[in-house]
């Protein structure tokens, strides 16, 4: 993750929540977020001899999910061609987006975008990826690219709401990681 040593870098507020661009002094609560998710339904992947195919599955009991701890500090990563936004209600931790822009291509990665379960459904990942498309035609980016499980069906319906559509998947990904078994699909949405 991208942070910002400088005391400015508010970008906005809607209503109480502030979204501002990461400090140093963020970084325990960013690695302390929940970013679990639960679902009932999962994104089946087939394979076939012309492609694949996506298809919506319903699964019972719901698949609850947690994430492995990768405490990725980026440090190795250009400051310039990256960028952390939190939100923040008060001292409560909302969300965040941790993007980077790699100019050979154009395109800025959503590298992670997580909310706290109790924020959810209220705007706070719409607000951050909408900071992300703002960081995205700052770079120049033609396209905002990102990977998700194929069984986060509530961040995959939240991605189909921004207007990101699907453009690729890897079968393999996963292997012989805890998510094995699991499919990366791969999703973009241009930036006009």
């Amino acid at each position: 993750m991208t942070m910002t040593t400088d005391d400015g870098g508010v970008l906005g507020a809607v209503g109480t929540v502030v979204y501002r661009l990461a400090r140093p002094e963020d970084g325990e609560a960013l690695t302390g977020l929940d970013g679990s998710f639960t679902t009932d339904s999962v994104f089946h992947v087939t394979v076939t001899d012309e492609g694949f195919r996506i298809l919506e599955t319903p699964v019972d009991p719901p698949i609850h999910k947690a994430f492995p701890d990768e405490s990725d500090s980026g440090e190795d990563r250009d400051t310039e061609l990256s960028r952390t936004v939190v939100a923040f209600d008060g001292d409560e931790l909302c969300g965040f987006i941790d993007t980077s822009f790699d100019p050979w291509n154009a395109r800025l990665t959503i590298c992670d975008l997580e909310v706290a379960p109790a924020r959810r459904g209220e705007g706070v990942g719409r607000a951050l990826m909408n900071h992300a498309f703002d960081f995205a035609e700052e770079c120049g980016a033609g396209h905002v690219w990102l990977e998700v499980t194929n069984i986060n069906a509530p961040a995959i319906h939240a991605y189909l709401r921004m207007g990101f559509t699907f453009c690729g998947l890897d079968t393999t990904l996963y292997d012989d990681t805890e998510s094995s078994g699991e499919q990366a699909l791969f999703m973009s949405r241009r930036i006009r």
